[in-house]
């Protein structure tokens, strides 16, 4: 079996800590994506478990094996960059069977795998087209069959698709996905798109500033983050955040309540807060009901995509806030408008970021 365990893994260059004791378990078979803002590790950690980074503490298992000290040939990995990295003077056949002519692949086994992976990225019409003369999708699926031949353990893909134009990225995400199903094995997928990490993932790793702040499935990390971060980093539009102070708890309920958003009723687990605490409300933008009349805004800009309409406003304290509505919903920029919150499908977090609220 070919999963993957991550024990305290540590990165530093020089003084400064950029993957800071990261521990994980990935099962054989599962698509993980690591997701975060810029900068915050996801990268690094990939490279260290390829073997193109050192790394300063822990261990990396892949299978029952440590690889610390394996060269990344011989780890049982393939690697997809961000760059095709695709040689420019060889037709695609050529650059999808390069890694098995340097192995020393019989002709007629070669030409087998070369064929079988141009099926299952249903290129085989390519195969004698120069890298040139294909496009960024194309390329795209030429590197991940130069990937695929390789048979490895597990597949690491470090933005894939960021170089490719909003309507591709759709058709490769599909594409991506059918190919997990068909190969069955395991894929780690870096982005720093939470839209590729929830369409795409069986489990998503949130990280930020070197560290592991979240594990689960998409729904999991949607319907019940750990903290302020995870919170407002998945799912688009971003969540809403409004200072709050809680007036009184009893029943499982907080009572919180400020300028902009009255008095509200929210689960919150036992002994998690009290009354007095300053917390922080949030409300996604697609769990609010415009037909209420609680709370008044007024409307900044529309955003009409057809369906829906992205509506930002800003509340009575000048804070802005952001909601979702259907495609003919009739707002306009400086009008008043009314909605009311969900109390049951709000959340609570405390100073320190962390959620309090029951899910």
């Amino acid at each position: 079996m070919s999963g993957l365990r991550l024990q305290d893994i540590r990165k530093s260059f020089g003084a400064v800590e950029v993957i800071r004791g990261v521990n994980l378990e990935i099962e054989h078979g599962e698509f993980v994506v690591f997701v975060g803002p810029s900068g915050c590790g996801k990268s690094t950690l990939l490279r260290m478990i390829a073997g193109l980074e050192d790394i300063s503490g822990g261990t990396i298992m892949i299978g029952e094996r440590a690889v610390n000290d394996v060269e990344p040939r011989d780890r049982g990995v393939a690697m997809v960059f961000q760059s095709y990295a695709l040689y420019p003077h060889m037709s695609v056949y050529d650059n999808v069977g390069f890694n098995l002519m340097l192995s020393k692949v019989p002709k007629a086994e070669r030409d087998q795998q070369i064929r079988a992976a141009a099926r299952s990225l249903q290129m085989e019409h390519l195969l004698e087209r120069k890298p040139g003369q294909l496009s960024g999708g194309q390329r795209q699926r030429v590197a991940i069959g130069r990937a695929i031949v390789r048979n490895p353990k597990v597949f690491l893909f470090d933005e894939p698709l960021s170089n490719l134009d909003a309507a591709l990225r759709g058709d490769m995400r599909l594409e991506l996905a059918r190919l997990h199903r068909e190969l069955e094995t395991t894929i780690i997928y870096v982005t720093h798109d939470q839209v590729e990490a929830m369409t795409l993932a069986d489990k998503i790793v949130v990280m930020d500033q070197g560290t592991v702040q979240q594990v689960g499935s998409p729904l999991d990390l949607y319907d019940r983050p750990a903290n302020r971060f995870v919170a407002g980093f998945i799912g688009s539009p971003r969540m809403n955040f409004v200072e709050v102070v809680v007036e009184e708890v009893g029943a499982g309920l907080a009572q919180v309540t400020s300028r902009d958003v009255g008095r509200q009723a929210v689960r919150i687990r036992d002994g998690a807060v009290a009354a007095g605490d300053k917390l922080t409300l949030g409300i996604r933008p697609h769990q609010v009901d415009i037909k209420g009349s609680d709370i008044e805004a007024t409307v900044s800009v529309v955003e009409r995509l057809g369906h829906e309409a992205i509506v930002a406003a800003k509340l009575a304290s000048g804070v802005d806030f952001t909601f979702v509505g259907p495609g003919d919903i009739d707002v306009t920029p400086g009008q008043e408008c009314r909605f009311s919150l969900d109390a049951r499908r709000t959340f609570l977090f405390n100073a320190a970021g962390e959620a309090v609220s029951a899910g």
